[in-house]
């Protein structure tokens, strides 16, 4: 039995320890909002934040996580991740929306560090995190306009 805080609550999982997070927060623990991309760490769909630093959730095996704090999406309450969530809709960035989660929680993560970001550092943080509908270029816009406070 494993136990760690989840968006704030502390919860308790039965599964096997070499589970992977993903599947614990999914199947288990019934919050939808992190999607399962590749299954490799590769896509940066099923990133959350582990004790503040984004991870691939699929590769994170549940031993890995006791004691610590996992935040996904729905629990992203920062004003960075606040603003990126305005700024996703304002610059209508999802198309089928699978990466978006995990395109937030990674730019949420640049935000908290890099207020400020230059175009090259948010190319350079976001590189990890794929999109199959190829929308980098308003992902990129709404990271610029959440940086700026909802303004360009």
């Amino acid at each position: 039995m494993i136990q760690f805080q989840l968006n704030g609550e502390t919860v308790t999982s039965e599964s096997p320890d070499d589970t992977p997070l993903l599947w614990v927060i999914r199947d288990e623990l019934k919050l939808k909002g992190t999607k399962f991309g590749c299954g490799i760490a590769q896509c940066g769909a099923c990133t959350v934040h582990l004790d503040g630093a984004p991870v691939r959730s699929c590769s994170v095996p549940l031993a890995a996580v006791g004691g610590m704090a996992v935040t996904t999406i729905e629990g992203l309450d920062s004003s960075e991740g606040q603003a990126l969530k305005e700024a996703w809709v304002t610059e209508q960035v999802p198309q089928c929306g699978y990466c978006q989660s995990g395109q937030i929680m990674q730019a949420a993560d640049l935000l908290a560090n890099n207020p400020s970001p230059s175009d090259d550092e948010i190319h350079n943080a976001m590189n990890g995190n794929l999109c199959r509908c190829m929308s980098y270029h308003r992902i990129h816009r709404a990271i610029r306009t959440a940086a700026n406070g909802g303004g360009e």
